[in-house]
């Protein structure tokens, strides 16, 4: 039976790939994770920064992390709907999830596209290199240089993809690696000296400043968790 109306679902998704084709349009708005796709012989992919129309009828396959939630607009082939074919996922799609779908297609349908190809951010490969190195300098450049992009571009893709620049994402790994080994009793100069901190004072005074707290608090919440 023909789809007459959008119709929207939030999946997550198992891992495992996948391949079909369907006589409908489907529009994918990542909320987390990624989605790798081949549509009709094209290798494509779709996270949170970026979301992607699948076109009625076109045989695709698709494989995503565990994990990886989306939600899924299956809608009928309407004027409009080519300028999803690759669009940017902006902090207002967080209204998507209140909306019935068809609101979150209209939505959508008012953000902006994106027209040229992008290369795919791998937020877990970055968090990986910098917390295996935490301790050495991480400018914007080297962090770039492990997703060949520009510093310029590869900040531009980070702050669409988690809101926060290089450097507040890097703090926030340290911080909270500093804080993790804190709770586990070590001293503030040697989580200082393991997360990349000049001194013990300037992790108390960065703990104070962005997370409101210090290594007494946090050793004493852990041990009354």
């Amino acid at each position: 039976m023909p789809l007459l109306e959008p119709v929207s679902t939030l999946r997550t998704y198992d891992g495992q790939a996948h391949v079909h084709a369907h006589d409908h349009a489907q529009i994918m708005a990542p909320l987390a994770g990624r989605m790798d796709l081949e549509v009709e012989g094209h290798a494509l992919f779709a996270d949170p920064s970026c979301g992607m129309l699948i076109p009625a009828g076109a045989r695709h396959a698709y494989c995503a992390r565990p994990g990886t939630r989306i939600l899924v607009i299956d809608a009928p082939e309407s004027a409009g709907l080519e300028r999803l074919r690759r669009f940017a996922l902006t902090p207002a799609c967080r209204a998507l999830g209140g909306a019935d779908a068809g609101r979150q297609l209209a939505l959508l349908l008012d953000l902006p596209t994106v027209l040229s190809s992008r290369r795919g951010l791998d937020l877990a490969r970055l968090d990986a290199a910098l917390t295996a190195a935490l301790h050495e300098s991480w400018p914007t450049a080297r962090m770039a240089q492990l997703f060949h992009l520009s510093p310029q571009r590869f900040h531009a893709r980070l702050l669409e993809l988690t809101g926060c620049t290089p450097g507040d994402h890097l703090r926030t790994l340290r911080l909270e690696t500093a804080s993790r080994m804190l709770a586990q009793g070590a001293t503030l100069e040697v989580a200082a000296a393991r997360v990349g901190y000049r001194s013990g004072s300037a992790l108390a005074y960065a703990l104070r400043r962005d997370r409101g707290t210090g290594a007494r608090a946090i050793r004493q919440a852990d041990t009354t968790d």
